[in-house]
């Protein structure tokens, strides 16, 4: 009996079952461009995000006869990809993050390209960020809610709130202010870990 049958049978007999193939592809591309967008903001390497990503896919795939239909895939795939872009990093722990592709094409740019300088120092003093403040921006920007970003990371909602405004207002300083802000960023996160408010 094939698998798409068996698959076709449980449905049928009302056994919890999973996506067919089909309907696991494509909600795998629907996500995908939200997920190779929090890869990067995580990893700050436009090629390793798209690897991780790519990983995190095919991880995906090989256990998608693990996911529940009924739950939030949505968030079944960050999890995925949220872990593999840490164990990499733990496993890397002295990557380089420059990307001399995307420097290249900066200092090639002509004068009119703003927008690409913009996102650069955006990307840049994401960096800067603590990664947990990074991490919760991230999700955000990848359009998910904060019971979502919760569940993704194990943590409280309310932590989830906090670290967003944090996170938010250290990128609003050190956009706004360049790199004079750096140290107050850091003496910010420093407290905020030793539990000062």
């Amino acid at each position: 009996m094939m698998i798409e049958e068996r698959e076709e049978l449980q449905h049928r007999d009302g056994a919890e079952s999973t996506l067919s193939k089909e309907q696991f592809k494509r909600e795998v591309i629907a996500i995908l461009p939200q997920l190779r967008s929090f890869a990067r903001g995580i990893c700050g390497n436009r090629d390793l995000a798209d690897d991780l990503a790519q990983e995190a896919m095919m991880r995906a795939w090989a256990s998608r006869h693990t996911f529940k239909v009924g739950t939030n895939f949505k968030a079944w795939m960050f999890i995925i990809l949220r872990n593999r872009c840490y164990s990499m990093a733990k496993k890397n722990s002295r990557m380089v993050t420059w990307d001399p592709e995307a420097a290249e094409r900066i200092l090639v740019a002509p004068a009119t390209q703003h927008v690409g300088i913009d996102l650069m120092d955006v990307q840049r003093a994401l960096e800067k960020l603590p990664t947990e403040q990074r991490e919760m921006l991230m999700l955000v920007a990848a359009d998910m809610s904060y019971e979502e970003a919760a569940e993704i990371t194990g943590c409280a909602i309310g932590t989830v709130k906090s670290r967003i405004a944090r996170g938010r207002v250290a990128l609003k300083r050190l956009l706004g202010e360049g790199d004079d802000s750096e140290d107050e960023v850091a003496a910010t996160a420093g407290r905020q870990r030793a539990g000062e408010r």
